[in-house]
């Protein structure tokens, strides 16, 4: 029964991720077509088609391969620019360019329907829209999760105190005699820690921050216990190798004490979901930074046999397998199953925006970086009193955009045979 609700959940956070997909490409055809853009072809999908309908001037269509959508415009790349240096590159670019001009036609030129041919600003609206679709997708589905239901919050009130120091590459074991910072400071559950080396504590995380930077000095305590403020026993905090909040994979030597905190169910309104994702989107962005590598160790680890990294990638099927697996465990109750998966699709939604962010082609982010590329070339121009240099030839970028496909290719085939071979181990 488990299986089958891990395939059933599996499909529909994968049919989830393909709307998403769909909607993204939305985003850029609405805003297209609003500025005067043809736009020929939509599609979800890659490979041979599956079903096709034309609307007006646009073909709506899904195709076999599950895995992206794309939506063509006319006129990405500008025609050659009249004085230029005879390369290879040039004739590569040429080629490329005379393949999507055969299509094009004077009334396109004339009435202005090519993408090279809008303002700055139109060109940016068109291409940040699909990934602003992402964006939106995430924050109306973190929203709902945190208006409707909370998240829980970790609070400066003890529920545990730890016994056993947790050092790095240690097994943790039953110490005979207590020996945490908590468990000599005189700490106990249900007290609330109101200052620690005379700052005050209004939150959790300034505590742990506060703890981590104090290594291995004193810490001076004060808790209120049954409304009384106590100032505890001074200890030393001990090093020791923790998670890293930038990365979870690596841990960094920080300062510990000793507690569990307890949690609480807390609500909250759009203010506090962009301070949520503000803080998801500096941490994606450390992972897409460090993308090839961690891409290859997901490659090295499965042919060695070692287990996933549970902070590694994952491609859509694994996204996909992991939702399945969280709504079918039985470890988790029936709203919480809810709240995962829709948490896990929002995550989703907002790493695939930022990915296209970034300022390389063929993602959004690299022709984003064309237009202002090209804008301020122009600009600069003008103000200077100089020959306006014309549009920025972004044909000669395709042989980024073919290396940068490639490793995406590449990348995605390793991920997709690592979550088939080698699954991540989320849920056991």
């Amino acid at each position: 029964m488990n299986t089958l609700l891990t395939v059933v959940f599996a499909l529909l956070f994968f049919a989830c991720i393909l709307v998403s997909i769909a909607l993204h490409e939305i985003g850029h055809m609405v805003p297209a077509k609003a500025f005067g853009i043809r736009v020929p072809k939509y599609f979800v999908g890659f490979g041979p088609t599956i079903w096709s309908t034309t609307r007006g001037e646009t073909e709506y269509g899904l195709k076999w391969i599950p895995l992206g959508g794309y939506v063509r415009l006319m006129g990405m790349y500008p025609p050659a620019p009249q004085r230029r240096r005879e390369s290879r590159l040039t004739r590569f670019a040429d080629s490329a360019r005379a393949y999507e001009w055969s299509e094009i036609t004077p009334g396109d030129i004339a009435n202005d329907r090519l993408f090279y041919q809008k303002k700055t600003w139109q060109k940016l609206i068109v291409m940040a829209g699909g990934p602003a679709m992402n964006l939106l997708i995430a924050f109306v589905l973190f929203w709902s999760i945190l208006g409707l239901h909370g998240s829980w919050q970790p609070q400066p009130v003890v529920a545990e105190i730890q016994s056993c120091i947790i050092r790095e590459n240690q097994p943790t074991t039953q110490c005979l005699v207590p020996d945490t910072p908590a468990a000599k400071s005189g700490i106990r559950a249900g007290d609330t820690v109101v200052e620690f080396n005379g700052v005050a504590i209004t939150s959790y995380p300034q505590l742990v921050d506060l703890i981590r930077a104090n290594l291995d000095g004193q810490a001076r305590l004060v808790v209120l216990r049954d409304g009384v403020r106590t100032p505890l026993t001074p200890v030393n905090t001990v090093v020791t190798g923790v998670p890293d909040l930038l990365d979870p994979s690596k841990r960094i030597p920080a300062g510990w004490f000793g507690i569990t905190p307890t949690s609480v169910l807390v609500k909250g309104g759009p203010g506090d979901v962009v301070v949520q994702m503000w803080q998801l989107t500096v941490q994606s962005g450390a992972a897409i930074a460090q993308f090839p590598v961690k891409v290859y160790h997901v490659l090295a680890d499965m042919v060695q046999g070692k287990p996933r990294d549970i902070y590694g990638p994952l491609s859509i099927l694994g996204a996909s397998r992991a939702a399945g697996e969280a709504a079918a465990s039985t470890s988790i109750d029936g709203t919480d199953k809810v709240v995962l998966f829709g948490s896990l699709l929002a995550a989703v939604n907002l790493f695939l925006a930022l990915f296209n962010f970034v300022p390389l082609p063929p993602l959004d982010g690299g022709h984003i970086a064309g237009a202002l590329w090209e804008a301020l070339r122009r600009g600069t121009a003008r103000l200077f009193g100089r020959r306006d240099p014309g549009h920025f030839d972004t044909a000669q970028l395709l042989p980024v955009a073919y290396l940068v496909g490639g490793f995406l290719l590449l990348s995605g085939a390793v991920l997709i045979v690592a979550d088939i071979v080698s699954p991540m181990q989320l849920f056991r």
